[in-house]
């Protein structure tokens, strides 16, 4: 198993997704506490990055607009992505329903903020990387003879390389502390690589431990309002602890300006905000895992940020969440999206963005930087196109067609009649009722939650796409996902069926509703 597949198996503690027909909500990775329920979101961004005509950056407009349409066509689904050249904003784009100012899930982008984490509390004499691990849990008793545990090292979680055989697994446990501490250890520290977001959790804890702070805390006044961040959105464990290896939720503006904080050795506004001689150790190759030429998931791994092709590194995360930072080409690229094929997105800026990045200005192309402005004026992720109406008799409105006791948690779906191009679903999910409005060719957005699950923004689109079938696409557009539902009705009876574009897990069974 590749590396980059290793990273989303089922024992993987990546953040748990729950979806039920239509009803949306976040399921808190295996019991952590979204601590972003009921926190503002974050202000517009007031001091926004510099911006710049492509070509006075050394980039064609029409390479721009080339690379903008082969992410459209190649990337399913992309939701944002902002191009920084010399310091300066050269494009930027955004799928409908997808905003500039709308926080969106990083998932292990999270683990480069968890690595600056710990290279400012080195900075500041809380911690050395080379403290062994159990210097910060002294209630922790290794099991006799369980060397490999006593040797491991702050540096080994950094560079994924604990001696794990298997990654620990979460789920289910309230103590995750205890949990990561009891799983075998059985390799030497530092001789093997091994992706493991609990490693990144444990890092977390220890900088909390280290500095008396939440990591979300600590790097609130390090980094993040130093570089006009705001207070972003940090999931927190059952322990009270900053998830280090995923939760964090930022803005595409937000991840280019860390990327160009590293970029720039740990500079921002003429002052040095991270430690360049961390950045430069967290970006070097600090663990071998591969050795394929052509995957940007086999040129080592650093300190929590990946090393890529062409002399390059980044942060990443689960579906295509990208902070990539090429230093020979003084150029970051932040991009969001929800896809199954992450190597692809890279391959796109490979391919169609880094041939462009030249080292002269260009004379100015009015005619080619409108017509990219107006290509990316019509980004979107495709809505439900129809213009058929169901057949007489297909299908029984206003009345709702009630579902047998299921895992997806529906009780009743009611198909309220409308003109066609304008249609609403009433879904009961376990007690509650939800509508939702759905337009053909048109996203409609809404909020969206159920039982204890914390409300989630949608934007929805629907149509009928035969004459007894209605499809409808839902987008939690401060997330990569997109849920695709399929009703086919047939007079009393309906049959539900549920897709998601990204996500572990087996595709859900099809439910049946019938009217009584």
């Amino acid at each position: 198993m590749s590396s980059a597949s290793r990273r989303f198996t089922a024992g993987s503690s990546f953040a748990c997704w729950l979806v039920v027909a239509g009803s949306i909500a976040l399921a808190a990775p295996v019991a952590a506490q979204p601590s972003g329920a009921g926190v503002a979101p974050l202000p517009p961004v007031a001091n926004k990055l510099p911006r710049a005509t492509p070509e006075s950056q050394g980039v064609s407009s029409q390479a721009l607009l080339g690379f903008i349409e082969a992410l459209d066509a190649n990337v399913d689904t992309m939701n944002s992505i902002i191009v920084v050249r010399h310091g300066q904003v050269i494009a930027e784009a955004w799928w409908t329903p997808f905003a500039a100012d709308t926080p969106h899930q990083l998932f292990s982008l999270t683990k480069s903020f968890t690595s600056t984490a710990v290279g400012l509390a080195q900075a500041e004499g809380k911690l050395s990387i080379d403290d062994p691990v159990l210097k910060f849990f002294p209630d922790v008793v290794p099991a006799a003879g369980n060397d490999f545990l006593k040797a491991m090292r702050i540096r080994d979680l950094l560079a994924m390389s604990t001696g794990h055989r298997t990654e620990p697994s979460f789920q289910g446990s309230t103590t995750w502390t205890k949990t990561f501490f009891e799983h075998p250890v059985l390799h030497k520290p530092g001789t093997i690589f091994l992706y493991n977001t609990p490693a990144s959790y444990i890092l977390s804890a220890i900088v909390q431990k280290a500095t008396g702070q939440k990591e979300s805390d600590y790097l609130q006044t390090r980094l993040f309002t130093p570089l006009g961040i705001g207070t972003p959105r940090w999931e927190t464990s059952p322990e009270g602890v900053s998830i280090g290896g995923y939760g964090l939720w930022l803005r595409t503006e937000d991840i280019a300006r860390f990327g160009q904080l590293y970029l720039q050795k740990g500079q921002w506004a003429g002052k040095q905000v991270v430690p360049a001689e961390w950045v430069a150790a967290a970006t070097t190759r600090q663990t071998s895992n591969g050795s394929s030429p052509t995957s940007d998931w086999d040129q080592g791994y650093g300190y929590q940020f990946w090393r890529s092709r062409n002399k390059t590194f980044r942060g990443d995360g689960a579906h295509g969440q990208f902070c990539m930072v090429l230093p020979d080409q003084d150029t970051v690229v932040a991009i969001t999206s929800g896809t199954r094929n992450m190597q692809g997105v890279m391959n796109v800026v490979w391919e169609k963005l880094l041939p462009a990045l030249g080292a002269a200005k260009l004379p100015e192309n009015l005619a080619a930087k409108q017509a990219l402005t107006d290509r990316v004026a019509k980004l979107m992720v495709k809505p439900v196109s129809g213009t058929l109406r169901p057949a007489s008799g297909a299908v029984i409105f206003d009345k709702p067609y009630k579902v047998a006791s299921n895992d997806q948690g529906l009780e009743a779906l009611t198909m309220v009649r409308g003109d066609g191009g304008n249609n609403t679903i009433k879904l009961k999910v376990k007690g509650v009722e939800h509508t939702i409005g759905l337009k053909q060719g048109e996203w409609q957005t809404s909020r969206m939650a159920w039982g204890n699950f914390v409300e989630q923004p949608a934007a929805s689109s629907g149509a009928w796409t035969t004459v007894d079938t209605f499809v409808a696409k839902v987008v939690l557009y401060e997330t990569p996902f997109v849920v695709n539902l399929t009703l086919k009705f047939n007079g009393d009876t309906v049959q539900i069926d549920r897709e998601m574009n990204v996500g572990g897990g087996p595709k859900p069974v099809a439910v049946t509703g019938k009217i009584e």
